[in-house]
């Protein structure tokens, strides 16, 4: 729901908020530009009754003198029907040059506040900055939710490099939009009279006016007794009236002063009102404060970033989401498909099976959770396929779920199966999945097969579900589910090493470069382009398709695109499709392949140790991280292999580094030797060294194969429970990631 409402209001108003930004933006630059030329005015020990004097005797005409929020001391004048506006000096009264606003400024306030519109103008901008209230607090909400609670708001963003954008840009300005759309609403509803405006009642214009000969301004006591820091304006009376007075308007309120005696005849205090209401003012231009001016001027160019960004990201998440061909009733149903999806990733693998299990002949129900009947009378069987969204919470489209099913009699539910999504970067890996299992069999629902997880989208991990749940279910399922990729680039095989092959587990270092140049694109301006390695770091992902299959394969990147090359270590699978082509490859021949960013698995940020761990080919985005660290920060590796004769990925390359300084440390296991061990045998005989390193703020990055990381995480558990930490605990600060496959 709250998402909706999110998407609703940014599409609605992306416009109008991106206008009222722009010009808000411009405007801030007013407050600054007009402090640039003021005269500093001691906060004490000049009273108004000393500078008026001064002005008077520079300036016989004058009629107001004004002191603006930025400090400037401004005295109108005029005599022969010619008017005029000058600085003016707080201590001499010298005119420091002539005063006019921006005639620019003055344009872009009228169509800041009410686009020329007058009063409907000021509740359309009132409605767009209703929009971007809504938008900065559902979108804090949602943030906070996505990155695991409140006390991570601070914690690296993941996902797209246009979503880690919106989030970002929205993370570092959202204190800026509170302040703008809050004082720009009260401000909307004083125009109004739905909210005090703070006007106050004019002070009582006097009726004892003493009407002798006027005295000095500057012997006058009440002018003689403000400070001049505290004045607003003071009006001087008219030339030859006796009868007329001065009015003077302070911070605390305004009065009428005797130009004969001096006295004080009236003063009208200012009310609370009018108080709130000049803050608020304040605190929305900028006047008086060029400095917040500025930050809040900043902050609103970021708004039309967001609102691009936010359309793209909803455009993708519309077309993300699937039209399903012959979704029959639930009520006639054999086979019911129930999804809990946030950014409709999920749906594409629901379309997948739902397609799937029509062409096998059976009628098929697909849902959202939320929507689920409370009886299926014809179903076989019941898939349930979900997200986490956040800190382990339900996604959008199953929100109400467990809810609803507390409340419903299930006796007569299929056996139903749930397959979870998420990635085991979070501390909570598809911890709604495993509420929905927990949920169902408390309720008496009976399970088709345990529990199954998918990290990040894996279409590898979802076709060996399909096979093993169409065996169990006697429904041939071939589950070939092509996310939508992004358009792929050419590049050559530069050279390959081989190991391996004496311990049965052939696997290649590829390396590869952008493709040459053919002749028919020479003469274009945009060869080089082309020709050029996309933008990619170590540890990012290469999707490549092979050859009769449109499932892409995923391998961690060993370099990236400023090393002039991109490297990848293949392992051969038995039947591999993607392993088999990649290895049959030889220097010369050309591949189609994408890039799929993982900013989530990177050393952080700082000089913190880092504590890498892998096996077999997880050795590859650790490599890149090492290859890249000029800075000789603390980089301890952890690496298994099988045999070091046959299979010691880089090792000369390794020893090379470690003489460089660029990895502290490499500590290696072998099981095929005598006395074979692995790597988490390594890291318990190091356990002391570990938590040293721990206690420093290292920072645990493991890759490698499931087994493997799943063997990591309980030696790590062991290892830390003495000095009270866990990979939960570790995972929840940042400082554990995995990229296991």
């Amino acid at each position: 729901m709250l998402r909706r409402v999110h998407s609703i209001a940014g599409l609605a108003a992306a416009c109008l908020i991106g206008f009222l930004a722009v010009t808000g933006a411009l405007l801030s630059f007013e407050p600054a530009i007009d402090a640039w030329p003021a005269t500093a005015i001691p906060s004490t020990g000049i009273t108004v009754a000393y500078t008026a004097g001064a002005v008077a005797a520079r300036f016989p005409d004058v009629e107001r003198l004004v002191r603006s929020a930025s400090g400037n001391l401004v005295a109108y004048h005029g005599s022969n029907g010619k008017q005029g506006a000058d600085y003016v000096d707080p201590q001499t009264g010298v005119g420091l040059g002539p005063y006019e606003r921006s005639a620019f400024f003055g344009f872009v306030t009228e169509l800041h506040r009410s686009l020329f519109l007058k009063t409907g103008g000021r509740a359309i901008a009132g409605l767009g900055a209703l929009a971007l209230l809504i938008l900065s607090i559902s979108g804090l909400v949602m943030t906070a939710a996505r990155l695991g609670g409140w006390l991570r708001l601070l914690v690296a963003a993941r996902g797209t490099v246009g979503q880690r954008l919106h989030v970002d840009a929205g993370r570092a300005i959202v204190p800026a939009l509170l302040l703008t759309t809050v004082t720009g609403l009260y401000m909307t509803l004083a125009t109004f009279g739905i909210v005090p405006e703070g006007g106050g009642d004019l002070a009582a214009f006097p009726a004892g006016v003493d009407g002798g000969t006027p005295a000095p301004v500057a012997r006058l006591a009440a002018l003689r007794a403000v400070d001049l820091s505290s004045l607003r304006e003071l009006v001087f009376p008219v030339e030859g009236d006796a009868t007329d007075v001065f009015t003077i308007t302070t911070d605390k309120g305004q009065g009428y002063i005797d130009q004969a005696t001096g006295a004080m005849l009236s003063f009208q205090p200012n009310s609370t009102a009018q108080t709130v209401y000049e803050t608020i003012y304040r605190l929305h231009t900028g006047q008086g404060l060029w400095w917040l001016g500025l930050l809040l001027g900043a902050a609103a160019t970021a708004v039309p970033v967001m609102a691009v960004s936010g359309i793209v990201i909803w455009w993708k998440r519309w077309r993300a989401f699937p039209r399903l061909r012959r979704n029959v009733a639930a009520q006639g149903a054999d086979t019911v498909i129930l999804v809990g999806s946030e950014a409709n990733a999920t749906w594409g693998f629901a379309a997948c099976l739902h397609e799937a299990m029509t062409q096998a002949g059976h009628r098929v129900h697909t849902a959202t959770l939320n929507r689920f009947a409370s009886s299926y009378p014809k179903a076989q069987r019941l898939f349930i396929l979900t997200a986490t969204y956040g800190d382990g919470t339900a996604p959008a489209s199953a929100n109400r779920f467990l809810d609803r099913l507390a409340k419903t009699d299930i006796s007569r539910w299929p056996e139903f199966a749930v397959l979870g999504f998420g990635d085991r970067q979070f501390p909570h890996f598809c911890r709604f999945a495993t509420d929905v299992q927990a949920a169902l069999e408390a309720r008496g629902a009976q399970s088709l097969q345990p529990l199954a997880m998918i990290d990040r989208q894996s279409s590898q991990a979802f076709a060996e579900w399909g096979d093993a749940t169409g065996s169990h279910i006697g429904v041939p399922l071939t589950l070939r589910h092509a996310p939508q990729r992004p358009a792929t680039f050419t590049l050559t095989l530069a050279s390959r090493i081989d190991y391996g092959a004496a311990v049965g587990a052939p696997t290649a270092v590829l390396r590869f470069v952008a493709a040459p140049s053919t002749g028919r694109e020479s003469h274009s301006p945009f060869a080089r382009f082309k020709r050029s390695l996309p933008s990619c770091e170590a540890g990012d992902l290469i999707g490549i398709v092979p050859p009769g299959d449109a499932s892409p394969r995923y391998y961690s990147l060993a370099s990236g695109a400023r090393d002039g090359f991109i490297e990848i270590c293949v392992r051969k699978q038995a039947g591999g499709l993607c392993s088999g082509f990649l290895h049959d490859l030889q220097p010369g021949a050309s591949i189609q392949a994408f890039v799929k960013a993982n900013p989530q698995f990177r050393p952080a940020r700082g000089r913190a140790p880092v504590i890498m761990i892998g096996a077999g080919t997880g050795i590859a985005p650790f490599l890149g991280f090492i290859r890249n660290n000029t800075g000789q920060r603390a980089m301890h590796l952890y690496w298994g292999g099988r045999d070091p004769k046959s299979d010691f990925l880089y090792a000369d390359l390794l020893s090379w580094f470690q003489r460089d300084r660029r990895v502290t440390r490499r500590v290696t296991a072998f099981s095929r030797v005598s006395g074979g061990s692995y790597v988490q045998d390594s890291l318990r005989e190091d356990a002391n060294t570990v938590r040293a390193l721990l206690a420093r703020g290292a920072q645990i990055l493991v890759c490698g194969g499931s087994d493997m990381a799943k063997a990591v995480q309980s030696t790590i558990d062991e290892i830390t429970a003495p000095i009270g930490a866990s990979v939960a605990t570790l995972k929840a600060k940042g400082r554990y990631v995995e990229d296991s496959y």
